[in-house]
C-alpha cells in the first residue's frame, strides 16, 4: 500500500495579503520589533501534538499511533485502543493480559472528537524568550493570531497518514473527510486559489486510496475524479501537482482495468501519459519524471495488448525500454536505480513473453 504525502508541507496561507503579516508569522523578536506594536502568537496544541513532529499523546492509540477512533477498552486491563486496531489481538499489546471482551468507551471518544474539532483553534498567550507568559491583552500590545486553518489541515492529514499506515482505514478516512470539509469551507470564502485546490486535490486522492483499500471501487473513482477536477485547474509548472494529477488518473485507469472497462482504462492511462510527457518536455533532466513516463507507457501498452493491438503494444514497451536504458542517474538520484531496474525488467519480460509465444507458434505442426 502506497503511503500518501502530506499536501500541507509546503502550503502557503491563502489569506496572506501583506508583507507585515508575513513578517509577523515568523514569530521572532526581530519581526515583532519590525511590526511595531503587533506580535504574532503561533497556535500550539495544549497536549503537544504538532504537525511536524512525531508525538504520542494521552488521546493516542498505541497501536496505530494516531488519535483514538472508536475508542475501545480491553477488559479486564482497561487499556484503550482504536476498535479496529485492538480487534486484531487476543492479548493486550501493552500489558499482555488476556482480552476477555472489548467495550466501547463513548465518553473518551467524545473527548477525542471535541479535541479534534477544537485543535489549533485555541488562542495562546505570547511567551517571551525567558519562557514566561506575557499579558496577551496588554493595552499597549496588540496580539495578532495567525489563521490556523492550514495548521489544522496538516494535523488532520498527519493523523490520517499514521492510521493509514497501520491499516486503520476507517480512522484515516474520517480524518481526511474532516480535512476536505475544512478546505471546502475555505474555498467558499476565498475562491479557487492554487494552494487550496492543490491541497483539496491531494486530500481527495487520499480519500480515494482509503476507499480503494476498503474495496469500494465506485467511491474511490469518484474521489479520484474529483481530485483530477481540482488539480487540472492548477498551473502545470509544479512537478508535485502534475505528479499527483497523473497518479490520480492512473488510479482511475487501474480501477477501470480491474472492472473490465479496457477502453475507459486506456483513456485514463493515456491522459496520465500526456501529463507526464508535457512535464519532461519542460523538465528534460528530471529522472523521476522520466521514470513516470516509462510507467505510463507500460500501462498503455499493457491495455493495448489486452485489446489485441499487439504491434502498438510492442512499440509502447520498446519506447519505454529505450527511455530507461538511456537514463543516466546523478549521484543524488541513486535512490531511483532500484525502481528503474524493476520497471526495465518488467518491460523486457513483456517483450520476451511475446517473442517466446511467437517462437512456439512458428515451430508448431
Amino acid at each position: 500500500m502506497t503511503t500518501p504525502v502530506c499536501p500541507f508541507v509546503k502550503a502557503a496561507r491563502p489569506d496572506d495579503t501583506g508583507s507585515a503579516k508575513k513578517a509577523a508569522i515568523g514569530g521572532s523578536e526581530a519581526a515583532r520589533k519590525d511590526s511595531g506594536d503587533a506580535a504574532t502568537v503561533s497556535p500550539k496544541c495544549p497536549f503537544g501534538y504538532d504537525s511536524n513532529n512525531f508525538k504520542l499523546g494521552p488521546l493516542s492509540c498505541m497501536i496505530c499511533q494516531a488519535l483514538l477512533f472508536e475508542s475501545t477498552k480491553c477488559i479486564p486491563c482497561s487499556h484503550l485502543f482504536c476498535k479496529v486496531c485492538i480487534s486484531r489481538f487476543k492479548d493486550c499489546p501493552l500489558c499482555g493480559a488476556d482480552i476477555e471482551k472489548l467495550e466501547a468507551d463513548t465518553n473518551l471518544q467524545s473527548m477525542v472528537d471535541r479535541f479534534i474539532e477544537g485543535h489549533a483553534r485555541i488562542k495562546r498567550a505570547l511567551v517571551d524568550t525567558n519562557g514566561e507568559a506575557e499579558q496577551a491583552l496588554n493595552e499597549d500590545k496588540k496580539v495578532i493570531y495567525e489563521d490556523v486553518s492550514l495548521d489544522r489541515g496538516a494535523f488532520l492529514v498527519q493523523q490520517a497518514m499514521r492510521a493509514f499506515r497501520a491499516q486503520n482505514i476507517e480512522s484515516a478516512k474520517s480524518r481526511l473527510t474532516m480535512c476536505a470539509e475544512d478546505i471546502r469551507d475555505q474555498l467558499e470564502k476565498v475562491g479557487n486559489t492554487p494552494e487550496l485546490c492543490s491541497q483539496l486535490g491531494a486530500v481527495l486522492g487520499m480519500l480515494g486510496d482509503c476507499c480503494r483499500a476498503m474495496g469500494d471501487a465506485g467511491a474511490a473513482i469518484n474521489y479520484f475524479e474529483e481530485s483530477v477536477e481540482f488539480l487540472t485547474k492548477l498551473p502545470t509548472d509544479d512537478l508535485e501537482i502534475t505528479h499527483t494529477l497523473s497518479v490520480s488518473l492512473n488510479k482511475i485507469g487501474d480501477l477501470k482495468y480491474y472492472d473490465g472497462e479496457l477502453q475507459a482504462s486506456r483513456s485514463y492511462y493515456y491522459r496520465s501519459l500526456g501529463v507526464r510527457l508535457d512535464v519532461i518536455k519542460n523538465n528534460p533532466g528530471v529522472a523521476s519524471q522520466i521514470l513516470d513516463v516509462a510507467v505510463s507507457l507500460a500501462k498503455v501498452a499493457d491495455v493495448d495488448r489486452t485489446l489485441g493491438q499487439e504491434d502498438v503494444a510492442v512499440d509502447g514497451f520498446q519506447e519505454a525500454i529505450k527511455l530507461l536504458e538511456s537514463l543516466t542517474l546523478k549521484s543524488e538520484e541513486a535512490g531511483l536505480e532500484p525502481r528503474r531496474l524493476s520497471v526495465l525488467e518488467f518491460l523486457k519480460t513483456q517483450l520476451a513473453e511475446k517473442q517466446s509465444e511467437a517462437t512456439v507458434s512458428s515451430v508448431s505442426p
